[in-house]
């Protein structure tokens, strides 16, 4: 089993649409016994609070239900609980390094890194964004998405 966790500020907006749109993608493919998905925060703002209301909105738009999810902040645990923990912008990988033990910075990576053809390195926060914003993330996670799968498990394309 390989367990991945998307990390963004709050944990409302980028890292709760990674997570449904990865584990909606592990599902389509028949995979969810093989990889288990969670998404948490590198700030406590939001702890217990469903995701954005316009991530859910947008994400509906493409089947995808984030609804049940739930914020929670990154916690020591997590940085052995996880094979990949997966940050949606630079800052955030900053973040997690500080507080990641030396011997676990292996598991620290850019989402994005698995979309080298997309030339982008951060996932924009929508946060103070209108639609189109969401909407851009939810491609570039997509795409990220597709990338991380096939680097997981390259026989599935």
């Amino acid at each position: 089993m390989v367990k991945v966790l998307f990390v963004c500020t709050g944990n409302i907006c980028r890292s709760p649409s990674a997570e449904g749109v990865f584990r909606d993608l592990v599902e389509r493919r028949g995979l969810s016994g093989d990889i288990q998905t969670d998404s948490a925060g590198t700030h406590a703002y939001h702890v217990g609070a469903r995701p954005d209301e316009r991530s859910v909105a947008a994400a509906a738009r493409r089947g995808i239900d984030l609804e049940p999810l739930r914020a929670r902040v990154v916690c020591a645990e997590d940085f052995d609980r996880f094979d990949l923990i997966l940050a949606m912008d630079r800052g955030h990988l900053d973040l997690l390094r500080q507080c990641c033990p030396p011997d676990r910075h292996n598991r620290l990576r850019l989402f994005l890194s698995f979309a080298p053809g997309l030339g982008v390195h951060d996932v924009p926060d929508p946060y103070y964004g209108g639609t189109h914003d969401f909407e851009r993330v939810l491609d570039l996670i997509e795409t990220g998405a597709a990338g991380l799968l096939d680097h997981l498990v390259p026989d599935t394309v």
